[in-house]
């Protein structure tokens, strides 16, 4: 295992020593998405094969719901590399020119990060988006998915690895790893530095949280996604109904859904208890702190200081009163993941204030949390989403898999 794992990283880095034309990448791109629509029967076979063994495993329905190819699947798949391809390449880019006193000329020009290493569970639609992404910005990426959806991956992967070798391009720029070991993902997190410049995790805490305690390599992702929609005193009842009801219900298991409702005290009884009872009308469950319990006219039950920093991933939701915007910052700041954060107001200086003082990788105004994802934010997709201090953060796409370096040319310059 070892040596093969080993010589994988080798052949990644090999890969990334040749820099690939923008019409060469497209192309590739290209052939890909045509491959991948002219053998839907084939891929969503491969699929069959999965999710019979899903169902023998005993897989929660809603894991085998994610794992699901089918013909609707495929084509928002080929839509998603279809986008990607329509994006300017963000490498060899001069991002910043100067020139300094003493005569050197110095540009910041964006260049590939290099291998990129992601781990990744249920959903074979991450291995299209992820190979595409990385590959159109110029990096070399080793795969891993889930043993759950080992077929559909495998056969994606073969696709890609087909167009690049129709286009004379090195194959290993995308390389799955078939073994299904547990012990894999330890050596890539802790004896593949020398070969991956970055981990990216996708999937459930379990997993995240393993990747961010044993890797050796740097990483980019998030743990937990405990969004908050703040329904501010000057917000509009319809807008603020609306939005509310999409953040927490479009769909409750990603980590862009609301899980805590922040109500200002002042419109608890005018409309903040209508908000509520639409929530409840559609299946949610109502979690709520001593005010909301008592303002509200329905039994509910005591919200705990636990529940404040709870991913439900289901239709549960806290809700809490607050006092004033500043107590609603302070609340989201202190229990929140810094993920997805909104303001729904129709005050413009409530909501800068807001934007500007929530430590959250994304912060809204009037807009659902559940717009956290790279396709909403025309990236073409994503490889994930990062909550990082450092950059990148929010949704991981093509011009978030970049680094930089400086060229710096003079007319013979030496320093005195």
């Amino acid at each position: 295992m070892q040596k093969l794992l080993t010589d994988i990283g080798k052949k990644s880095k090999k890969a990334t020593n040749k820099r690939l034309s923008i019409k060469k990448k497209d192309k590739v791109l290209k052939d890909y998405r045509l491959l991948i629509l002219k053998n839907k029967k084939l891929i969503i076979n491969e699929n069959k094969k999965d999710i019979k063994n899903a169902y023998k495993k005993g897989i929660k329905n809603n894991l085998i719901q994610r794992l699901i190819l089918n013909d609707k699947k495929i084509v928002a798949i080929t839509n998603s590399i279809k986008k990607i391809i329509s994006l300017r390449d963000p490498t060899n880019v001069i991002l910043e020119k100067w020139k300094r006193p003493n005569g050197l000329v110095i540009s910041k020009v964006s260049i590939p990060i290099g291998v990129i290493g992601v781990i990744y569970e249920s959903r074979p639609n991450v291995t299209a988006d992820v190979a595409s992404l990385c590959f159109k910005s110029g990096n070399a990426v080793i795969l891993k998915g889930g043993s759950e959806a080992y077929y559909s991956n495998l056969i994606l992967t073969k696709f890609f690895r087909k167009s690049l070798k129709k286009n004379n391009v090195d194959e290993n720029f995308v390389q799955f790893l078939k073994l299904k070991k547990r012990s894999v993902v330890d050596f890539l997190l802790q004896k593949m530095s020398k070969f991956i410049d970055v981990i990216i995790p996708r999937g459930g805490k379990g997993l995240v949280k393993k990747v961010q305690d044993l890797s050796s390599v740097p990483t980019i992702g998030h743990l937990e996604g405990v969004c908050h929609s703040y329904v501010d005193k000057n917000a509009n009842p319809k807008i603020a109904s609306k939005i509310v009801q999409n953040a927490k219900m479009r769909n409750t298991a990603i980590c862009g859904a609301t899980e805590t409702i922040l109500l200002h005290e002042k419109i608890i009884k005018k409309f903040g208890n209508k908000i509520l009872k639409n929530l409840e009308e559609n299946g949610c469950k109502i979690i709520g702190d001593n005010k909301i319990r008592k303002l509200y006219d329905k039994k509910i039950q005591k919200a705990s200081i636990k529940d404040w920093s709870k991913e439900y991933l289901s239709p549960v939701v806290s809700v809490k009163s607050v006092k004033n915007i500043d107590e609603a910052i302070a609340h989201i700041n202190k229990y929140g993941t810094m993920h997805t954060d909104c303001i729904i107001t129709q005050n413009k200086k409530a909501a800068k204030k807001f934007l500007n003082e929530v430590k959250s990788s994304i912060a809204m105004h009037n807009t659902s949390t559940q717009f956290a994802d790279g396709g909403e934010f025309g990236f073409g997709g994503e490889v994930g989403i990062s909550t990082n201090t450092l950059p990148p953060r929010g949704p991981v796409g093509l011009n978030q898999l970049i680094s930089y370096k400086y060229q710096v040319t003079s007319k013979g310059q030496v320093r005195k």
